[in-house]
């Protein structure tokens, strides 16, 4: 598998937690871009999305829903309110396979709202 592997979240509307649905991602290393194998699942779907800028912040040891929540907490008090993120979703990132006991790296992200876009969950431009 390659690293890192998201999941696009949401929070959940009572807070302190995420939503039931989730998307998880995994890249497709460079070699494979051109030619990418077929899933053999039918509810695997190939995405192709372009370059984009996060806002992120970074913790260790093994990441559980209540962690994620939480940095996304700080991550997203940090911001304040002048900066400009999508504030409907954020991805949970993770770098290391589960057997690896000490170091892990963890992540949260918001992506970046470009000049322009609207900035989803404010209703605002």
């Amino acid at each position: 598998m390659t690293a890192p592997v998201s999941m696009s979240v949401r929070p959940s509307e009572e807070g302190g937690g995420l939503q039931p649905t989730v998307e998880v991602q995994v890249r497709i290393p460079a070699q494979f871009q051109e030619n990418v194998p077929k899933p053999t699942d039918e509810s695997i779907e190939i995405k192709r999305v372009e370059g984009f800028t996060v806002y992120s912040t970074q913790f260790g040891g093994y990441a559980k829903e209540a962690h994620y929540v939480e940095y996304a907490g700080k991550l997203r008090e940090a911001l304040g309110e002048t900066e400009r993120y999508q504030r409907d979703v954020y991805q949970c990132v993770g770098y290391d396979p589960p057997m690896k006991p000490i170091g892990r790296r963890n992540e949260v992200w918001f992506l970046k709202q470009e000049n322009g876009a609207p900035v989803a969950g404010t209703g605002s431009q």
